[in-house]
């Protein structure tokens, strides 16, 4: 039997899809006396800790010198490596920009909140945030960056807030600025943006704070246009570039792959998407590790003062990204599909008064699990309705025993901006297995122990169909687990879209959810 399909784009009406969601998780019912209990006691008997969230735009797991690059130097990043604990299997459930900052900030799945895609999705107000959360409990909270979400998170309590939604010019920004929740008109910077970003973190940092308090840095770099900061312009020429195994697959026709990798317009050096259009491999990876260096040196700025004013070890530093991206593997850039290098993400928080330094598990953690593992670290109270699980026990020296074996994937845009098919799958600690499931159906599964790079698709193979439907049916399981039900409507997904043609920037259809 067919599972059932989720229809993001074309449910009856958005306040049934969002009553479902809530009904299916409560969250509507989070009402202000339980925020209201809450209390600054994170069970240890010490001073909560402040929080200093970084997060990369489309930083893969490998993109770190401490975590095994040998091109690239992030003396900054690789000090947090260092000195906190790494989860070397960190994934984000759906990656694509908007989807994973709204998990990230909700610990909820996408298909729940409604905020699916990149077109321009709010999170509805019956979820909270893990800001107005912390807020609730006495911290001060601070966003500075790129936020994503539609209207920037300008309907949620910021006490600082500086920033800018989804897209912005690298080096004459438009900006919005908040002071106590009060914000100011957009206004126009000239300089590189994550600098600007950069100084405005170092101001607040450097501020009294008579509460513990949670800053939000998150960088714009490197996402295409991919423009460096001015004393990167010229780093990495004449460094030679490893070109990945499957790089010329397409000229083999993509063997092992399903039409959903060769209908994908998002191929180095033939595919041009607006302004992300990368014309070789040299070009777009060398780009990006400048855009990941440039973050290490603002890293380094806001540490610095930290270090120097005596609150880095009283604060909770969290490094992680919205999703990988694709660096010539099957000659694609970007990210959206379920292969390693779009959905593995870095993740480490160095905490000194917790975390044994250098410390690190193979555990399987998710962009769902930053919120509680927050709130947790805050001493604040976990809302039920959550859906990732506190990372805490891992910081403590105390692996849970009863850890995710397993979990799901979904991703849904299509086809802007790149036609990629929306599918779903399940990831466990060996296998994958992916479900493209618009007609016709395809499906793909990888044994990712014998099989890292995941250039061999089982699924084919008869002596492994007792496998895939183990697989499959499980997949079905964690979609009912998550309240996924409903089915996708393709043809509800964006209007006038024409397959092989360069699409049109359309109107977001929120109305129809």
């Amino acid at each position: 039997m067919k599972p059932t399909e989720i229809d993001p784009t074309q449910s009856p009406s958005r306040r049934t899809f969002l009553k479902s969601a809530a009904g299916a998780f409560g969250a509507a019912t989070l009402a202000s006396s339980a925020l209201s209990a809450m209390s600054l006691t994170n069970g240890t008997g010490t001073k909560p800790p402040n929080f200093l969230f970084i997060l990369g735009e489309g930083i893969r797991y490998d993109e770190l010198h401490a975590t095994g690059n040998t091109i690239i130097q992030t003396p900054h990043l690789d000090r947090l490596v260092h000195e906190g604990m790494t989860f070397k299997n960190a994934f984000v459930i759906n990656a694509l920009c908007l989807p994973s900052r709204a998990t990230i900030m909700t610990g909820l799945y996408s298909h729940v909140t409604g905020a699916i895609d990149n077109r321009d999705r709010p999170i509805p107000p019956q979820f909270p945030v893990i800001s107005d959360l912390l807020h609730q409990a006495g911290y001060e909270v601070a966003f500075i960056g790129k936020s994503h979400v539609q209207g920037a998170m300008h309907d949620r309590y910021w006490d600082y807030f500086f920033g800018f939604n989804g897209q912005t010019d690298y080096y004459h920004p438009i900006m919005s600025e908040a002071v106590s929740g009060k914000f100011s008109e957009p206004k126009q910077y000239h300089g590189y943006v994550d600098e600007l970003l950069t100084d405005h973190a170092v101001q607040w940092v450097s501020q009294k704070h008579d509460k513990p308090f949670c800053l939000f840095l998150w960088f714009y770099a490197p996402h295409a246009p991919f423009y460096r900061m001015r004393n990167l312009v010229n780093l990495y020429d004449g460094v030679q570039i490893p070109v990945p195994s499957s790089f010329d697959d397409d000229l083999k026709g993509y063997p092992d792959k399903t039409r959903a990798v060769r209908e994908a317009h998002d191929k180095i050096g033939t595919s041009e998407v607006g302004k992300d259009d990368p014309r070789s491999l040299e070009e777009i990876v060398k780009d990006h590790y400048a855009g990941v260096v440039s973050n290490d040196i603002n890293v380094g700025r806001v540490m610095d003062v930290m270090e120097k004013q005596g609150t880095l070890d009283d604060t909770a530093i969290i490094l992680s990204s919205d999703h990988g991206f694709f660096l010539g593997e099957w000659r694609m850039y970007d990210k959206r599909f379920m292969y390693e290098p779009s959905i593995r993400v870095p993740m480490t928080i160095r905490y000194p008064r917790m975390v044994r330094p250098g410390s690190s598990t193979e555990k399987m953690a998710l962009n769902l699990d930053i919120a509680p593992t927050m709130l947790e670290l805050a001493g604040a109270q976990i809302p039920a309705q959550m859906q990732g699980k506190s990372l805490v026990p891992f910081l403590r020296g105390k692996e849970p025993a009863d850890w995710r074996k397993e979990w799901l994937y979904e991703y849904y845009e299509y086809p802007e901006a790149e036609h990629v098919l929306p599918h779903r799958g399940i990831r466990t600690d060996r296998y994958k297995f992916i479900h493209y499931y618009l007609e016709p159906e395809a499906f793909e599964m990888y044994d990712l122990q014998n099989d890292p790079h995941e250039m061999n698709n089982l699924y084919p193979d008869p002596q492994y169909a007792p496998l895939a439907k183990q697989l499959r049916a499980r997949l079905d399981e964690l979609r009912k687990e998550t309240g996924d039900t409903g089915k996708y409507d393709v043809n509800q997904a964006y209007i006038d879209a024409e397959p092989g043609k360069k699409m049109r920037k359309h109107q977001p259809l929120t109305s129809q959810l």
